[in-house]
């Protein structure tokens, strides 16, 4: 089963997440601050890690750098998971984010299938590239 650190600091749009990956077949821990974000990371080991960039304690930016920079973290597969612009990917990828998932564009107000869609193309896609034994999907 895919374990996912969820970190968002939106108490609604973290728990309405959750739920959906949950009844996915998801294995999820969540986080609502970069300094939870980043101890959770360690605690828990995820799969991959949907991180919002705007945060209290750490801003996402930070934690993305911070994740690369520890050696128990830099492997796991950051998606940035925003309602930042999208200038702002190119940057964000530069320091480590895998892939940028906009809020607004993924219409979260009608539901969870966009985002679902999206995280199960990015699992099939690391899959492809590590192989089964580094990232499981869901069963």
């Amino acid at each position: 089963m895919t374990k996912i650190l969820l970190v968002d600091d939106s108490k609604f749009l973290r728990l309405a997440t959750e739920r959906a990956l949950v009844r996915a077949g998801y294995d999820v821990h969540t986080a609502n601050d970069g300094e939870q974000a980043l101890s959770m990371a360690r605690d828990f080991h995820p799969d991959i890690i949907l991180l919002d960039m705007l945060l209290p304690k750490i801003p996402g930016p930070e934690v993305l750098k911070s994740l690369k920079k520890d050696p128990q973290t830099h492997g796991i597969p950051v998606i940035v998971f925003t309602g930042l612009s999208q200038k702002n990917a190119a940057r964000l990828q530069q320091d480590g984010a895998y892939a940028f998932l906009d809020k607004s564009e993924l219409s979260l107000d009608k539901g969870c299938s966009p985002l679902l869609a999206a995280i199960a193309d990015i699992l099939q896609t690391l899959k492809g590239q590590t192989g089964a034994a580094d990232v499981r999907t869901r069963q």
